[in-house]
């Protein structure tokens, strides 16, 4: 009786020291991603754009960055511009897209 008591102890704590524990850090980083700019852009702003930014119904951005700051290009994004509404993309992802844009020289 008591080596099969034994054996169930043992047994659960083997059991439960697989199930738990795990990289305390694993969690530290959840929900503080930062937005990639350059995949919200592509999936944003191609359809006017075009597809490599080289311009289609929008003008080409795959110079913009030797045009526009970092700050003017977000001033767009958020304002707009005649035939641009303001808005498409907002917040951090619309900062996100603003710094990846500027590095488009």
């Amino acid at each position: 009786m008591k080596k099969a008591m034994l054996t169930l102890v043992f047994g659960s704590a083997i059991f439960l020291a697989a199930c738990g524990g795990g990289d305390k850090n694993a969690s530290d980083n959840e929900g503080s991603t930062t937005p990639d700019g350059e995949a919200i852009a592509m999936k944003s702003c191609v359809s006017c754009h075009g597809g490599e930014l080289q311009g289609a119904s929008g003008p080409a951005l795959n110079d913009v960055g030797s045009r526009l700051s970092e700050s003017e290009i977000l001033d767009v994004i958020n304002n707009g511009r005649p035939g641009m509404p303001g808005g498409l993309v907002k917040g951090e992802d619309a900062e996100a897209v603003a710094q990846w844009l500027a590095t488009q020289k």
